[in-house]
C-alpha cells in the first residue's frame, strides 16, 4: 500500500490538536517539512523524515535537535528559483504517494499564499491528489472531476486557474451549473453552498481552483 505524504510549511497554525489529529488520520504517512515548518512538527512531538529549504528561518539549535532525532536536513542556497514549499512538494512527489496534504501554507503574505496555490499544478500534472489544508478550509486544483465530502451549508468557491474553464457542471450545490464557462476576471463562482454532505464538480477543459470552507453560513467579514 502506498503511503500518504504530509508537507508541513511555516505558515500560521493556531490549533495544534487539529494538526495532530489530521496527521494521525493520514497514518501511515511520510512527513516532510519546508524549512521552519519543522517548528510545527516539534510542537506536536512528531519528527519529520526530512527538512527541505534554504534554512533562512530554521535556527541552528533546532536543526541540531532534529538531526539528533534522525531527521535529515536538505539545505539549498537562498538564491534559488524554487520556494521551500515547492522543493518540499517535489520531494513528496518523488516518494510516489497516493495523496499529499500541505499544511501551514495559507494565510500571512498574499504572495506566499498565491505561490502555494499555484504549485498545486505540479502535483496535478503528475496525477497525485494534493490539497492545501488549514483549520478553515481546503484547496484543490482539478482539470476533470472531484467529489467534495462535507456538510450541508458549507461554502465552496470556484476560480478558473486557466484563462477559461469550460463544461463546468455542479451537483449538490445551492447554485447548480450545467455545462457552463468560467473566465478569469468574472468571479461568479464565489460563495456557493453545499446542499448535503456531498458535492460533485466536473468540467471538460481547463483548470479550476476549488476552495472548500468548513465554516457554514454567512461570512460577515466578506465582500
Amino acid at each position: 500500500m502506498k503511503k500518504k505524504a504530509a508537507v508541513i510549511c511555516g505558515g500560521e497554525i493556531r490549533d495544534y490538536s487539529w494538526l495532530r489529529a489530521r496527521i494521525s488520520a493520514m497514518d501511515p504517512c511520510r512527513i516532510i517539512c519546508a524549512d521552519v515548518g519543522a517548528r510545527h512538527c516539534m510542537r506536536i512531538d512528531i519528527d519529520p523524515e526530512v527538512v527541505i529549504g534554504d534554512m533562512d528561518s530554521l535556527d541552528q539549535e533546532m536543526a541540531e535537535i532534529l538531526v539528533r532525532r534522525g531527521t535529515r536536513i536538505s539545505g539549498y542556497p537562498s538564491q534559488k528559483d524554487e520556494t521551500d514549499t515547492q522543493l518540499a512538494l517535489q520531494y513528496a512527489l518523488s516518494l510516489e504517494p497516493e495523496e499529499i496534504r500541505i499544511f501551514g501554507a495559507l494565510g500571512g503574505r498574499i504572495d506566499h499564499t498565491l505561490a502555494n496555490m499555484s504549485i498545486l499544478k505540479i502535483a496535478l500534472d503528475q496525477g497525485v491528489p494534493t490539497r492545501l489544508v488549514d483549520e478553515w478550509c481546503e484547496i484543490v486544483m482539478i482539470r476533470d472531476r472531484c467529489v467534495l465530502e462535507g456538510e450541508e451549508g458549507q461554502t465552496v468557491s470556484l476560480f478558473p486557474f486557466s484563462s477559461s474553464v469550460t463544461g463546468i457542471t455542479l451537483r449538490g450545490f445551492a447554485y447548480p451549473l450545467e455545462n457552463n464557462i468560467m473566465e478569469i476576471g468574472l468571479p461568479y463562482g464565489i460563495s456557493n453552498v453545499l446542499t448535503g454532505n456531498r458535492g460533485v464538480i466536473s468540467l471538460s477543459d481547463g483548470i479550476l481552483l476549488v476552495i472548500h470552507y468548513y465554516r457554514k453560513g454567512h461570512f460577515p467579514e466578506g465582500v
